[in-house]
């Protein structure tokens, strides 16, 4: 939300603004709350790596986890800068996390091995390109709310064959952080005039990340749960603390 406040970073060159005053902390951080909200996703997406290392999960699992914070990171230079370029950092990430989450969903069924992650490489490597070059504005929405789609019936089929009751609870707390997240998003974009004249803003942009951030690691959590199950890793729902919950395996000792 302009101001015309100067800052380090200079005018505002990037395409979207969230509903939250620039700079009201510091002259080096735009958009302070939308920042600092990335971190919990950055602390999660850790976690999860730590256990997919620990455990000896396949790669694709910690390249996952590492691919959150590189999105979180992009995310808090874009809200910071409210650059172009680091808009950027915030968008292409979005993509290639998405396409590595198609990659995980579908690779199990996929009997050309090589096919998939070759073509999902040059698509990502393409659209970072192109992105680079052109302003697609909606268009961009539009692309990543598509590959949020094709998803959704993996993730379907992997919920009705799981019969593990924790697992299944992962899978509802991601479908909940997701409505929740996208609620708060929605009405920080729609209602901001209104939420604005509030004596305290509720900070739906950054509310968003929060919910996004516990959104991916539910997410990734239950896909290793299932994957884990496909490869026959006794996985088991244990909870760190007896509040976060991740998937403890025991592999056969061949293995």
């Amino acid at each position: 939300m302009a101001d015309g406040i100067s800052s380090f970073w200079g005018p505002v060159t990037s395409t979207i603004e969230c509903c939250e005053k620039n700079y009201a902390y510091s002259s080096y951080i735009a958009e302070f709350h939308n920042t600092m909200s990335n971190i919990p996703t950055i602390l999660l997406a850790l976690i999860g790596l730590v256990n997919a290392l620990r455990q000896r999960f396949e790669k694709r699992f910690s390249i996952l986890h590492v691919s959150n914070m590189i999105l979180a990171i992009g995310s808090m230079l874009y809200h910071a800068t409210l650059q172009r370029v680091q808009q950027q950092s915030d968008e292409t990430p979005m993509v290639w996390e998405m396409l590595l989450y198609i990659y995980i969903l579908y690779s199990p069924d996929w009997h050309y091995r090589s096919t998939m992650p070759t073509f999902l490489f040059l698509y990502g490597a393409v659209f970072a390109v192109v992105h680079s070059m052109v302003r697609f504005g909606i268009g961009f929405k539009v692309h990543y709310v598509i590959l949020c789609l094709l998803c959704i019936p993996r993730m379907y089929k992997y919920y009705i064959h799981t019969q593990d009751a924790s697992a299944k609870w992962l899978a509802k707390f991601y479908v909940a952080t997701l409505a929740i997240g996208s609620l708060c998003w929605f009405c920080d974009r729609v209602f901001c005039k209104q939420l604005s004249s509030w004596p305290i803003n509720p900070q739906g942009h950054a509310l968003w990340h929060v919910f996004m951030g516990f959104n991916c690691y539910f997410a990734n959590t239950f896909l290793m749960f299932c994957r884990a199950q496909q490869c026959k890793w006794n996985p088991k729902v244990v909870y760190f603390m007896g509040i976060l919950p991740y998937v403890k395996i025991e592999k056969p000792k061949t293995q």
